[in-house]
């Protein structure tokens, strides 16, 4: 019998089901080697560089990365701002056009649906710029159900972003000096090429940056070309979010750290979350029995001992003197902490910060831990 031959990488078939970007031929020129796919939209993870590499790159210089998959749900009309606050528990009746609003959306027993950015254009118009879940379809299911007057939509929106400590540099080369004054979590309409452009202070890393609400999908490869070429004087690479970065700096992703089996407070997002009895939302009694409870588990940081870890595909249990304490989600080698970084879910009677507990890994070996407050420093 012949040897078989070596297998090649598997490719990944776009269609129309999963979706490319304006940015896809520019992603793909500059030498993209790995796709997610998330929102059924492609996002690039890998440009043949290490996840060190990428992640000393990010913490010292400029990134573009391609996350168009980030969609948006969007409500507009008579009723936008009743059902954007019946969708989650935080409190948006203060909101004012131009504000940006990390929220939770939660389900009747207060589980966790997605964790989007909702963008405030107007007092009936609202983006929310969803993580991995058909939110569309749960906002237009209230929206029947309560006989709302609101039109909802996914529009031609493909964010692209731009992180790492040189970003505001890049970014004022291109759209003027006065994107420095965007502060943490707003945005501005900004020119380009004539067409104006909603460019927010946010991104999905802790090293700076803004994200650019592209909803003119032929300006993509003249805005990706524009940014490119003024970046060189930037060090700027193509990019993606960083697995190393978020885990230190307690970046959650929904359908890894949390999931519908997971409520806010669990999640470690009740700053998040109202109580006000004045409010009305989806799952708020649900939520305020558990508040008034309290959670029985939380995310948290760990630490752990040994070699280099690959990445977790699936979860690691934890465990003190023998019983069960949570699982870990998430883990990766910091080579800036020289150890094991991950996060996990961890039980009530064990989430303390310094608490030591054992790491059940995917490779049969039991590693020292111990559990961290987030984010990691």
């Amino acid at each position: 019998m012949s040897a078989a031959a070596s297998p090649q990488p598997a490719k990944l078939a776009v269609s129309r089901r999963q979706r490319s970007t304006p940015y896809t031929p520019r992603i793909e020129a500059l030498g993209v080697s790995d796709y997610s796919v998330v929102n059924h939209t492609v996002l690039p993870k890998g440009f043949g560089r290490s996840v060190e590499e990428d992640y000393w790159h990010l913490r010292e210089h400029v990134q573009l990365w391609d996350v168009s998959c980030q969609r948006q749900v969007e409500l507009h009309g008579p009723d936008a701002a009743r059902l954007a606050q019946l969708m989650t528990p935080r409190d948006l009746r203060r909101a004012k056009v131009g504000q940006c609003f990390y929220a939770p959306v939660v389900d009747q027993a207060a589980r966790m649906l997605n964790d989007p950015i909702i963008l405030k254009l107007a007092d009936d118009h609202f983006w929310f710029s969803i993580a991995d879940s058909d939110l569309l379809l749960w906002a237009k299911g209230l929206a029947l159900g309560y006989g709302m007057n609101v039109a909802l939509d996914e529009p031609d929106v493909s964010p692209l972003a731009v992180q790492g400590p040189k970003s505001d540099d890049l970014m004022a080369t291109v759209f003027g000096e006065q994107v420095r004054d965007i502060a943490f979590f707003n945005y501005s309409k900004l020119d380009f090429q004539g067409h104006s452009l909603l460019v927010a202070r946010s991104g999905y890393s802790k090293q700076g940056g803004f994200e650019i609400y592209l909803d003119k999908s032929s300006l993509g490869l003249s805005l990706w070309d524009t940014l490119w070429d003024a970046g060189q004087a930037h060090n700027v690479l193509p990019g993606c979010p960083n697995l190393i970065e978020r885990v230190e700096g307690g970046l959650l992703s929904y359908g890894n750290e949390m999931t519908r089996a997971n409520s806010p407070l669990e999640c470690g997002l009740g700053e998040y979350c109202s109580f006000d009895p004045t409010l009305n939302y989806i799952g708020k009694q649900a939520l305020l029995k558990e508040q008034q409870a309290g959670p029985q588990r939380i995310i948290r940081g760990v630490l752990f001992d040994g070699d280099k870890t690959p990445p977790c595909a699936n979860t690691w249990d934890l465990h003190v003197s023998g019983q069960y304490a949570g699982y870990i989600s998430t883990a990766i080698w910091s080579p800036r902490l020289k150890q094991n970084v991950a996060l996990g879910m961890i039980e009530q009677a064990y989430w303390d910060e310094g608490q030591t507990l054992s790491v059940q890994c995917a490779d049969g070996t039991e590693r020292n831990g111990v559990v961290s407050l987030l984010p990691m420093t």
